[in-house]
């Protein structure tokens, strides 16, 4: 028997994954035709959705979660993201999910301690 997670467990699972850099746990919760839309960019389906997490993954050393609100497919989480070029970034993610997988993401932050950190990194 295979029990649907509920929105607010996939949404756990995607942010301790990511932290993890457990890229195919975090694409077993992705769907194939995932939408994102993000402060630095838009990704459409699952591998492109991937690579860019893989990217900011390079320099993620944390994901600070301080809420989260889950109301049937609907999830809403307000972390601090902790990189190793920004300090931490207040990063708002609203998720939604059909049948068992993630299907839409927007995020949104203020980018710009992050890119200036990008650029000195060179």
């Amino acid at each position: 028997m295979t029990t649907t997670k509920t929105a607010r467990e996939l949404a756990e699972i995607y942010y301790t994954a990511w932290e993890a850099g457990d890229f195919e746990t975090l694409r077993g919760v992705l769907a194939e035709d995932v939408d994102f839309v993000g402060t630095l960019g838009a990704a459409s389906g699952a591998e492109e959705a991937l690579a860019g997490l893989k990217g900011l993954g390079r320099v993620l050393e944390k994901v600070d979660v301080r809420v989260r609100v889950a109301e049937g497919d609907e999830v809403i989480t307000w972390f601090d993201l902790h990189t190793s070029v920004a300090p931490p970034t207040p990063t708002m993610n609203w998720m939604h999910v059909e049948n068992g997988s993630i299907t839409r993401i927007r995020v949104t932050f203020d980018p710009r301690e992050l890119l200036a950190g990008f650029e000195k990194r060179g």
